[in-house]
């Protein structure tokens, strides 16, 4: 019952080694698929408590009234709808793969209101930071209005029963409302033990809403963390804009993974090992743990390693084919940043400009940018001859 939406994916503005991942991540799964259906209000009660979660990588609300009405009315009369799916994060933890639009249509008759349609990015934001919509916002009369079905009449003279009505004046029926129940599956990933990387696959495939969404997408909901809203901030920085030469933030947040994967490499790049997409996972589930005062020294680090490149040109960071170079950013921000990280001091000095021009002609370092560059020999490879020839003085 989703609307297919194209995909947008296109980073062709950085030079990206992911692609390659295609070929490289055959991974086996076992997965436990387990069928229930929750009655009405019990799935109400779930999304309230935050038990059932819209993550944040899912699209806005999109029906109309009229939509939402049609499926309300199919619950009170007993017609089937499609069942929903569930991915179970954790205990009391679980994130809407499939049905979302349903839910939300469930969730906003209880609540007598219906989003107005100019308001819907707004109050997704909203939704996702507090696991629901605030009272105060819910009666506010700019964001919602009421909530009553708009049905069709069959003819003048046999109107449709439910037309007009609200949660609150179903009467007899509401009761059949709240009792009627919807399948619910409910998907857990058992292998592998060490992340959750079925659900990219599982959304990307099974969603019916049509949209390809990138890792990044789903690592910031399913691995949100004070570190991840560091990272936002810090992509924002006008300088980090400029190296990236692009002026606006990424729509699928790839400039917010390059930068993921630049701490990751400086903090665990020597246990590096493919795929760089699972090597990013657990490190964002790693990053959950970090404490504010942590949180706050990398990013001053990161503002000390962009005053470091204030002699840079930004073509100094592209690649062969004149764009950004997520391998070559992560070699020399991790090099520039190593002896401070260990100390836990910032960058005092400026990069070399020679060294980088140096290292760029490095046929070695140039092996390891070019080919099989998820592969374990090649990151550590361009990051050792990084290490041998990039300079902060």
């Amino acid at each position: 019952m989703g609307d297919t939406e194209p995909n947008l994916q296109n980073y062709n503005w950085c030079e990206d080694d992911s692609g390659q991942e295609t070929e490289e991540y055959p991974i086996d799964y076992e997965i436990m698929a387990s069928p229930n259906d929750f009655n009405i209000l019990t799935i109400f009660n779930f999304i309230e408590s935050g038990t059932v979660k819209i993550p944040g990588f899912q699209r806005n609300y999109v029906w109309d009234i009229k939509r939402a009405s049609k499926l309300i009315e199919s619950l009170i009369i007993g017609l089937p709808v499609p069942q929903v799916f569930l991915y179970e994060a954790g205990k009391n933890n679980f994130l809407v793969i499939d049905g979302q639009q349903r839910l939300m249509s469930i969730y906003y008759f209880i609540k007598q209101r219906f989003p107005k349609l100019e308001k819907r990015a707004e109050l997704r934001k909203i939704f996702e930071k507090h696991g629901k919509i605030p009272d105060d916002m819910l009666h506010n009369d700019e964001h919602f209005a009421k909530f009553n079905l708009r049905l069709p009449e069959p003819s003048p003279d046999k109107p449709n029963r439910f037309n007009g009505m609200n949660y609150s004046t179903l009467g007899e029926y509401k009761s059949t409302f709240d009792l009627r129940p919807i399948r619910n599956v409910i998907i857990k990933q058992l292998l592998p033990k060490d992340n959750d990387s079925a659900i990219y696959e599982i959304f990307n495939r099974l969603n019916s809403g049509g949209i390809n969404l990138s890792p990044q997408e789903i690592r910031m909901s399913i691995s949100h963390s004070d570190f991840f809203d560091m990272l936002s901030r810090i992509n924002t920085n006008e300088e980090w804009r400029k190296l990236l030469g692009l002026p606006d933030p990424d729509l699928h947040m790839k400039d917010i993974e390059i930068l993921l994967r630049g701490f990751s490499m400086l903090i665990k790049g020597n246990e590096y090992a493919p795929s760089m997409m699972q090597f990013l996972n657990g490190f964002a589930k790693d990053v959950q743990k970090y404490d504010k005062q942590t949180n706050s020294y990398f990013e001053s680090l990161f503002i000390s390693f962009i005053n470091s490149c204030s002699d840079l040109d930004k073509e100094l960071f592209f690649g062969s084919s004149n764009r950004f170079s997520v391998m070559v950013f992560e070699s020399i921000f991790t090099i520039a940043c190593k002896k401070s990280y260990s100390k836990q001091q910032l960058i005092s000095g400026n990069i070399d400009k020679e060294s980088i021009q140096k290292l760029k002609k490095d046929e070695a370092f140039i092996s390891f940018i070019t080919g099989k560059t998820t592969n374990t020999k090649y990151v550590r490879g361009r990051l050792s001859r990084a290490e041998d020839i990039v300079r902060v003085v």
